[in-house]
């Protein structure tokens, strides 16, 4: 295959690492669930413990790649793995009082398990090849969970519901092995003097580019996940049911295994803050398809242009980001973008409910506005002619020369 020659071969075994682990990582799907049900919680404490778990996954991927630029972005995945599948495994047997911790630890560990493998991605691929690894990546991530929520209602309704969080957490520690067999040491942690060195907001400052972009995917990620909240409840409001809103998100899982990773591919070459920017506004173009009135087409291509947006700039985003992060802070990085990108998770819920409480006809307009805006934002961050990294780089001294040599030389250099 043609992307074959292009990412290393750790990291497809990673991926399949990866698919394996997100095939029985239902849990997040049935907590709610298993809380309200077999646990008979009322609502509140179930989404009180379920909010709890949210914040720990945001709490772990903003703080995973700094494990990781100390001690190994491996073996920081191999140590949280561990954990969140011990936790995982043995949560049904913990009493109710218990999950206020016990939850919230398992989720901090899965997030610094993302944040970490997005690091390891990054230090195993060299640049240029990490928007097609990155899209492997998430090829096979997205291949589990679409998979993995059919697999989980079949376990919980034949089983029981204890055996999703036996299976999560048995799955998690299969990853971990895998991951110390199939992934080598050598070349997927930076050197003991680099680990930990320099400060964050000095290399973050001297990059407005990728500030620009962090503040972008915090935005969208809001809007972005009220597919997942308030669009299903606005789909049961012009009476289309749980069926139509399972659809939606077969369309979106669909559509991601067919094109992310031919589209990552095909424009590989292209500016990455262009390509990202652009995703975002079919991101709010999709929102805007809601606004004159949600009937079944413009709701399939709303989910369609949204599932475009997100094909367009996460990979894409991950990637640019990698390539701009010095070495000793690789990891830092992975986990500023690992945890905007997630903080949809415990925002998107209750500022998009209080919106569709307060004024229902203001959301969509309010969704693609954000959007727009962010896209427009990011593309305004890639007008100048874009490096492969915002890093300055110095001239080989053969190329100092002086006149017509030194133009031919410093345009050389740009290109390279």
């Amino acid at each position: 295959m043609r992307i074959g020659g292009v990412v290393p071969r750790a990291v497809w075994l990673l991926a399949a690492g990866v698919f394996v682990n997100a095939l029985v990582s239902f849990t997040f799907v049935y907590v709610f669930l298993y809380l309200t049900g077999p646990r008979g919680l009322p609502v509140t404490e179930a989404g009180l413990i379920s909010g709890l778990g949210g914040l720990g996954v945001v709490a772990g991927n903003f703080t995973g790649g700094w494990y990781g630029d100390r001690f190994g972005h491996r073996r920081v995945l191999l140590v949280a793995a561990v954990s969140a599948g011990l936790l995982l495994a043995v949560l049904p047997l913990l009493p109710v009082t218990a999950l206020y911790l016990a939850l919230p630890l398992a989720e901090y560990a899965t997030g610094v398990v993302r944040a970490a493998n997005s690091a390891l991605v990054a230090v195993l691929v060299p640049e240029g090849g990490r928007r097609q690894a990155f899209a492997v990546i998430r090829a096979a991530s997205n291949g589990g969970f679409t998979i993995g929520p059919p697999l989980g209602a079949l376990v919980a309704t034949s089983i029981s519901y204890d055996w999703l969080f036996v299976a999560d957490g048995i799955g998690t520690l299969v990853f971990a092995c895998w991951t110390a067999r199939m992934v080598p040491a050598r070349g997927a942690t930076k050197a003991p003097a680099a680990r930990g060195s320099g400060k964050l907001w000095p290399e973050l400052r001297a990059r407005p580019g990728v500030l620009v972009l962090l503040g972008a995917i915090l935005v969208v990620d809001l809007v972005y996940r009220q597919q997942y909240t308030t669009f299903p409840v606005h789909l049961a409001e012009h009476g289309m049911d749980a069926r139509v809103y399972g659809w939606m998100i077969a369309i979106n899982g669909g559509l991601i295994l067919l094109f992310e990773l031919p589209v990552a591919l095909a424009l590989k070459s292209r500016p990455p803050l262009r390509i990202v920017g652009c995703g975002l506004l079919l991101v709010g173009a999709g929102y805007a398809m809601l606004i004159p009135g949600t009937v079944l087409a413009s709701a399939i291509a709303a989910m369609t242009l949204l599932t475009l947006g997100e094909i367009l700039y996460k990979t894409t985003a991950t990637a640019y980001v990698a390539d701009q992060a010095p070495e000793h802070v690789q990891g830092r990085f992975q986990s500023l973008y690992a945890g905007v990108s997630v903080s949809g998770t415990v925002l998107a819920a209750p500022l998009g409910g209080a919106v569709l409480g307060a004024a229902p006809g203001l959301l969509w307009p309010l969704c693609a506005v954000l959007a727009v805006g962010a896209g427009c934002a990011v593309l305004l961050a890639g007008r100048p002619r874009e490096l492969p990294s915002d890093r300055p780089r110095e001239l080989p001294s053969a190329l100092r020369v002086t006149g017509g040599e030194h133009t031919r030389a410093v345009r050389q250099g740009e290109a390279t």
